[in-house]
């Protein structure tokens, strides 16, 4: 069977564990990688083409798209309107319906598939969140992540004016409430006050306690972990204090890249149109003979 053939686009955090990813896949061959430039080049990326247009590449089965969330929506519309499917960890909770509906009319238009916001949250804990909802259909969840780096949080700092490098930490308070620790190093000239409104100002932390402090080194307090407590307690059929309970410890760019190869193995077995990942039959994630995936999972 032809392997599948993947072009990873982008190649920040996520994009060096995703190649990480697609080395270890077995049904996977690595198209190459596409960068805003070519020069100077990583050492890891020497036995891959690297270019600026995934054209260059030839054929390419999925696009797995690294870039930060806010550009998703246009790579995934010109890869998708040429024959390229694309998968994305796109991670706006509140625009997520808007951007499915955009890019099923664009997948469907051109017979191609675009599975999004396929990290881990949202992503693989949408799931996880799905399937306790079923088993208690009365009583509330309550999400709460870290402590850890948020990568979109910590994209986002980044691209506010007089940011030379930032870190975006959560920490959780409980019951879904969480605060957001925002270290930044300025660039000269740059005032905390007018960086510090920007980013409470943003989508991405408006409804959050938000810190904002400058540091003289983001690397010395920049840590990768992050995870997930999970809680849901509510009610199957009439009984009552039914309690769930999901946690993880993780490395956040390591782990949002594997979903990222898994949603990408199962774009190829969906019919044209944008999903989420809870629209996605779980099995479709695995390599391998479903029979014997049925045997040994079930």
């Amino acid at each position: 069977m032809d392997k599948i053939k993947a072009a990873i686009v982008g190649y920040g955090n996520i994009g060096r564990f995703v190649l990480e990813a697609l080395q270890e896949a077995p049904d996977f061959e690595i198209a190459g990688v596409v960068r805003r430039r070519v020069t100077d080049t990583p050492a890891e990326l020497t036995p891959y083409k690297v270019v600026t247009d995934i054209a260059d590449l030839g054929k390419v089965d999925v696009a797995i798209l690294c870039t930060p969330t806010r550009e998703v929506e246009k790579y995934a519309e010109v890869y998708l309107a040429a024959g390229i499917n694309t998968v994305d960890s796109f991670d706006i909770h509140s625009s997520i319906a808007d951007l499915r509906a955009n890019l099923d009319k664009v997948a469907k238009a051109h017979g191609t598939v675009a599975i999004i916001s396929a990290g881990w949250d949202p992503g693989s804990d949408s799931v996880v969140r799905t399937l306790l909802q079923a088993a208690a259909p009365k009583g509330l969840t309550y999400t709460n992540f870290g402590p850890g780096m948020s990568m979109g949080h910590t994209v986002c700092v980044k691209s506010k004016p007089g940011v030379k490098n930032a870190l975006s930490m959560t920490i959780p308070l409980g019951t879904g409430i969480h605060r957001r620790m925002v270290y930044v190093e300025l660039e000269e000239g740059a005032r905390l006050e007018d960086v510090a409104r920007a980013v409470k100002e943003d989508p991405y932390f408006a409804s959050d306690e938000t810190h904002v402090m400058a540091v003289p080194s983001v690397d010395e307090v920049k840590d990768m972990g992050h995870g997930v407590n999970m809680v849901r307690k509510g009610v199957s059929g009439k009984t009552q204090n039914q309690r769930f309970e999901f946690n993880m410890s993780i490395n956040n760019p390591a782990l949002t890249a594997q979903i990222l190869v898994c949603v990408a193995r199962a774009s190829m077995l969906q019919r044209p149109g944008a999903y989420t990942m809870i629209e996605i039959p779980v099995i479709d994630l695995l390599p391998g003979d479903r029979e014997e995936l049925i045997r040994h999972l079930v």
